[in-house]
């Protein structure tokens, strides 16, 4: 017998940052003001990560290339670390991502690799609890998803070891 199950994400877009909470504003300037701190010399593609946690602290973290490409870090997975060293046991609310790029203006809001994705659902397991997800390029609409699931809705978690 075959069947079918659909998936489908519910993306909340905003025309203009102030539609966010006023929390949600801060948090993805927070990111804009980090993209600076990027290190992408050769692709150009600075990607940067602020998160809210449950305790109101912010954390930021940027991508850092390297020439041997796999041994890239994204900023996702740098922030989310960062959270679980400096605060362990601490939620995370929030994260807001933007991403620009020097040879290539983006102009739409651009969504985390697979492994952040991974790592992002993994970090909700963790804490039994959604990250809101806020994403927006260097212009144009932002999109809020209400949890990691909602860009990676099969994730693969503990549940199954």
């Amino acid at each position: 017998m075959e069947r079918e199950i659909k998936l489908y994400a519910v993306v909340k877009v905003y025309d203009e940052p102030e539609g966010l909470p006023s929390d949600e504003q801060i948090l993805l300037q927070t990111a804009k003001n980090n993209l600076p701190n990027a290190y992408a010399p050769y692709s150009g593609f600075q990607v940067s990560a602020a998160i809210l946690l449950e305790n109101g602290a912010i954390l930021v973290g940027t991508n850092h290339e390297n020439a041997a490409y796999p041994m890239c870090l994204c900023a996702e997975r740098v922030v989310l670390g960062a959270a679980h060293a400096q605060f362990p046991g601490i939620p995370i609310k929030t994260i807001a991502i933007t991403v620009q790029n020097e040879r290539n203006p983006v102009n739409q809001p651009a969504a985390p690799c697979g492994a952040c994705r991974q790592v992002i659902c993994e970090t909700e397991h963790r804490y039994q609890q959604s990250i809101a997800i806020i994403l927006q390029g260097e212009t144009g609409e932002i999109y809020k998803f209400q949890s990691g699931k909602d860009l990676l809705p099969l994730a693969f978690d503990g549940n199954f070891l």
